[in-house]
């Protein structure tokens, strides 16, 4: 029973074992979870995801174990709940198309796996399973802050 929970949660509820685009059609169910973190203050957002990162590493790792173990393309866990990190205490993310953008920008990293978000991807277990995903959301966050800071100064150098 409770490795039915572990792949049914790890699949992101099937969506991972589509043949499409697996990893993208299971960071979907973290576009809600994201949405719903940013209603906190910024500590309780930080501490959420948090807990998100400190649930995914065990949760991926039993998951992947009972599917054959390694990283398996089906297990999605790590993209839908490390996908918040992605956006922590930015409030505009709040706004449809900014949540749009910091999603494509997290399946980029996260696909292409560009340095240093390919360095951590063999770590061992449930932590390298999870790692590369947080790293993908660190390297959006930073994109994501970058471009709306200069989205700010845009707008008040056109005032």
């Amino acid at each position: 029973m409770l490795e039915g929970i572990l792949i049914a949660v790890g699949t992101g509820f099937g969506l991972g074992t589509l043949p499409l685009a697996p990893g993208t059609l299971g960071s979907l169910l973290g576009l809600p979870l994201a949405w719903w973190l940013l209603r906190y203050p910024l500590a309780i957002q930080a501490t959420l995801a948090a807990l998100l990162v400190a649930v995914a590493i065990p949760l991926c790792h039993y998951a992947a174990l009972a599917v054959g173990g390694g990283d398996p393309s089906q297990i999605v866990a790590d993209e839908f709940l490390l996908f918040p990190l992605a956006v922590v205490g930015l409030q505009a993310a709040r706004n449809p198309w900014v949540m749009a953008s910091a999603f494509l920008i997290f399946r980029l990293f996260d696909s292409l796996k560009p340095p240093p978000v390919s360095l951590v991807e063999s770590w061992h277990g449930g932590l390298g399973i999870v790692a590369d995903d947080a790293l993908a959301a660190l390297c959006t966050w930073v994109a994501m802050a970058g471009l709306l800071r200069l989205r700010r100064w845009q707008l008040r150098r056109t005032k």
